[in-house]
């Protein structure tokens, strides 16, 4: 019997369905998985109602419907100061991780070399090698995640066609301050490169930062496709919409993925996404300002069990080094550990490294009900009293 395909084949279950599967066995408080547990605005869940059932419920255009890129190009302008053309340089998604795939399938051809910061998203590795990139790798340095001019020196090379950025990153809290955001555009600049940018949690950012596009770097503009999500913007991870924004010589190979792929998106949620991407300032920051008091309450609550907890610059997400307890085995025992014994669940860093990876460095999301925080708090106490 002839197998399956030999990239996808060589990947085991993903360490969020692995972990999630160990959670429901135990009983655990689940803080592996990042989504918030709560409903959602419920204007913007009123919003996709109405639309369902009062609007267009066949197929949309596949670039989107114009209501929503009109929102998109408008978001653009509102918050970064970029001038997008919504008719040329936006393009609406199921989900940020389809957005990426049509990123990366419409830009890579088999031989192209794409540099990878690690820790890294899941889904990332195994897309650029179907669409046949060679991966480099910068690895992040615990615990502010950093990297240096050396670090891109060898991950850089005329054979690279792109670079993946995740910043907000996703894996380990981090946000890329304006100096390291420098520092890729001159490699990029230098080595004729473009970027996917994967920014979904652009409005996750604590402590009064301010997120930095990299598009709105001197020079990247046209070099740049900026990735968004509805899921992470109203706490929607359900929906799946996404939106790409670029300039049209990258937007048109990535839509031609996107045909291929999902080809569109429900038109009710469109609807509402476009009515929330409009909501008042208020909802934005008071958005960043909820989650940072719930990374603050998990982070003291973590630091009174023990733990060393890293910084958490924005996501859903705070790390903890768990060296300091003596245990013998790596972080993905420690987790499982975790889980059986004291009946929380958390994430393996090491799970988001392909090489160089930390060994005593787990991820807990802290998206979740105060009460539940809590709940996870006090097993903890009793497992390290």
């Amino acid at each position: 019997m002839k197998s399956g395909n030999a990239i996808l084949s060589s990947y085991g279950t993903t360490i969020f369905e692995v972990m999630s599967r160990l959670s429901e066995e135990h009983g655990a408080i689940n803080l592996g998985q990042g989504f918030p547990d709560d409903g959602g605005p419920a204007d913007v869940l009123a919003a996709a109602s109405d639309a369902l059932l009062t609007g267009w419920n066949q197929y949309p255009s596949m670039m989107g419907t114009p209501d929503l890129r009109q929102a998109v190009a408008a978001h653009a302008k509102r918050f970064y100061g970029l001038d997008v053309d919504w008719k040329t340089e936006t393009m609406v998604t199921s989900g940020a991780t389809e957005a990426l795939t049509a990123c990366l399938l419409g830009l890579i051809n088999p031989g192209d070399e794409v540099v990878l910061f690690q820790p890294m998203y899941d889904s990332y590795l195994p897309i650029v090698r179907l669409a046949g990139g060679v991966p480099r790798f910068v690895s992040l340095k615990a615990p502010d995640w950093s990297f240096t001019r050396a670090d891109l020196e060898a991950a850089f090379s005329p054979k690279t066609k792109l670079v993946l950025v995740n910043d907000p990153l996703n894996p380990a809290a981090k946000v890329f301050s304006r100096p390291e955001l420098e520092l890729i555009a001159e490699f990029m600049l230098r080595f004729d490169t473009l970027a996917v940018c994967d920014e979904v949690y652009e409005h996750l950012v604590f402590d009064g930062r301010a997120h930095i596009p990299l598009m709105t770097l001197p020079g990247l503009r046209d070099r740049c496709l900026k990735i968004g999500s509805a899921g992470k913007t109203f706490s929607l991870t359900g929906w799946k919409v996404g939106y790409v924004t670029g300039a049209p010589h990258l937007l048109q190979p990535v839509a031609k993925a996107h045909q291929f792929l999902t080809f569109t998106t429900p038109p009710n949620l469109q609807t509402a996404v476009a009515y929330g991407l409009g909501k008042e300032d208020a909802y934005f920051t008071g958005l960043a300002g909820g989650l940072q008091a719930k990374r603050d309450r998990l982070a003291e609550g973590l630091r009174s069990v023990g733990f060393d907890v890293l910084p958490s610059a924005g996501t859903y997400f705070v790390v903890a080094d768990v060296a300091r307890f003596g245990f013998e085995g790596d972080d993905q025992e420690f987790c499982r550990r975790l889980v059986a014994e004291a009946g929380v669940t958390a994430i393996p860093v090491s799970a988001f490294f392909v090489e160089n990876a930390p060994r005593s460095c787990i991820r807990f999301c802290f998206s979740k009900r105060e009460e539940v925080l809590d709940a996870a708090i006090d097993r903890l106490r009793r497992r390290f009293p």
